[in-house]
């Protein structure tokens, strides 16, 4: 009897054991499922659903002793058993060398924890904590809107139980070392911010994280709080050039808008019934004054102390007077076509009327029904960049369109296509206006300023149609820095431009207006 007893306690352990170690298996089949759906290429690769599963099961495992450690091919996983007598933790790593491309190539990473990671929890009597830890050596399950790379294709995450532990005096260290220059590179400390983006599960984020260089191979941050951190590799394009390029289109619409303000009441205040053409460059600079002011308004009305609808609403505006301004500069070739091309019978009743429909009609009808189909289109938008030293971050807000579909449509579909009709008027209008030169050689010598009037003709067209916007339409791939500053300084100060040539325009007609009144005083004097 005895006998049996002890057998039966044996099987009783050896399957204790079994379900032990199966259980301590899941992490590592959750890994190997990873891997798999990583070398599958999985288009529908559910990337918040694989960590959460990994997540939950070293959360839940059982395993012998204080620690249990996991390895596969591109995925390392820890987990600890903590009390509230910890004293603090620090982990140290290598980095493989690159399978896959990205900036760095293989090297250390540290991970230390400051014994304050325990003390929140501790508060509400927990006595045993799991604090888990996973190295991604792939940024699959990671991917975001930006172009920028991972330094190493190194991601390091932390999670203390089901806590959410953030706002830590004592921040946690994480270092990343690399054998590689980074010279063309501004490397930022980031985590990862879950549900902000619409395309993707979350964004890389550098709130929270304080970048430092102890050693030229060396990127430490000092975050604040647990999550999934890296190091963002950022061009010089992307961080350092945006604060002055804000500046710059800051002070460019500022002058634009005076410039279309002073040219609407010089129209109103001197304008002639005889010029049919007037009507719709006024309509031009109206929409540039409109989007000049909502453009500079965009900033002050997404703080958070502003109520959410004014934010939404100014966006909305906003994008109404970008769709009017492209919709203006195509009719403002559409109308440059009809009276080089077509000379004869080109009047159209209640002309402008119809006009106005299309230039204003259009816009205004598109954003009311974006509103009316999904009001939260429009809103506030953040921007994140990294300061000029490195050391940090700073978030911009504006009020803007949140959905990419419908600014990759209505945004940049909308006036690529108004660029694509606008350039091919231009380079039509020129071709026509070589021929009339050509016509007319001997007049062409005698009057010596004629070469600078052209030019000054093919600078006013340019402006009036709008074709600088290109530069931002026709870019393949990253900006580069001479096209940044061209696209922000000539399309910030458009409203501008069309001042000084209309003031062109004007002094043109007055020094016409004056020349037949002085002939026809000759002529009247004579008889």
């Amino acid at each position: 009897m005895e006998r049996c007893g002890a057998l039966l306690l044996g099987l009783c352990l050896v399957a204790a054991q079994s379900r032990k170690e199966e259980v301590s298996q899941e992490p590592l089949q959750w890994m190997k499922k990873m891997e798999r759906a990583v070398m599958l290429r999985n288009k529908k690769l559910l990337s918040n659903e694989f960590i959460r599963g990994l997540e939950w099961s070293l959360l839940n495992t059982t395993f012998s002793g204080s620690n249990l450690t996991l390895q596969t091919l591109n995925i390392h996983s820890l987990a600890f058993n903590l009390d509230c007598k910890f004293s603090g933790l620090t982990l140290s790593g290598t980095t493989p060398q690159q399978r896959l491309p990205g900036i760095g190539g293989g090297g250390q990473h540290t991970m230390r924890f400051p014994a304050e990671l325990t003390r929140k929890p501790c508060r509400k009597q927990l006595k045993q904590l799991r604090l888990i830890c996973i190295y991604f050596f792939f940024t699959h399950f990671f991917q975001s809107d930006t172009k920028a790379l991972l330094l190493n294709n190194l991601i390091l995450g932390a999670q203390l139980d089901h806590e959410h532990v953030k706002n830590l005096t004592d921040p946690i260290d994480i270092s990343f070392w690399h054998n590689q220059s980074l010279e063309n590179y501004k490397a930022t400390c980031v985590f990862w911010k879950e549900g902000v983006s619409k395309r993707h599960w979350g964004v890389w984020s550098p709130e929270g994280c304080r970048t430092e260089h102890p050693l030229p191979s060396q990127v430490l941050c000092r975050c604040s709080h647990l999550s999934y951190f890296a190091v963002l590799m950022l061009s010089p394009t992307r961080a350092e050039l945006l604060e002055p390029l804000t500046y710059i289109s800051i002070v460019g619409c500022s002058i634009s808008t005076v410039a279309s303000l002073l040219t609407l009441l010089m129209h109103f205040w001197a304008r002639k019934q005889s010029d049919p053409v007037a009507p719709i460059h006024m309509n031009l600079q109206a929409s540039l004054l409109l989007l000049n002011l909502a453009f500079l308004l965009s900033p002050m009305l997404a703080t958070p102390s502003v109520p959410r609808p004014l934010c939404s609403a100014l966006a909305a505006t906003l994008h109404c007077a970008l769709l009017s301004c492209f919709s203006w500069m195509a009719i403002e070739g559409f109308n440059l076509y009809l009276l080089l091309g077509r000379v004869y019978n080109i009047y159209v009743r209640r002309y402008v009327l119809k006009l106005c429909a299309v230039g204003w009609g259009i816009p205004v009808f598109l954003v009311l029904f974006l509103l009316a189909i999904k009001s939260s289109v429009y809103g506030p938008q953040n921007i994140t960049f990294s300061n000029s030293q490195g050391s940090g971050s700073r978030n911009m807000s504006m009020c803007w369109v949140r959905d990419s579909t419908v600014h990759a449509v209505l945004v940049l579909g909308y006036g690529g296509l108004t660029c694509f009709f606008n350039l091919g008027v231009l380079v039509w209008v020129l071709w026509v206006l070589h021929r009339l030169r050509a016509r007319d050689r001997a007049q062409e010598q005698t009057l010596g300023s004629r070469p600078w009037r052209d030019v000054g003709t093919v600078l006013g067209l340019t402006v009036l149609l709008g074709t600088t916007w290109g530069l931002g339409f026709f870019s393949f791939g990253d900006f580069l820095e001479p096209q940044l500053f061209l696209f922000t300084i000539f399309n910030s100060l458009h409203g501008f431009f069309l001042f000084l040539w209309f003031c062109f325009r004007w002094s043109r007609s007055e020094a016409k207006a004056e020349a037949e009144m002085e002939t026809f005083s000759s002529t009247k004097t004579t008889r």
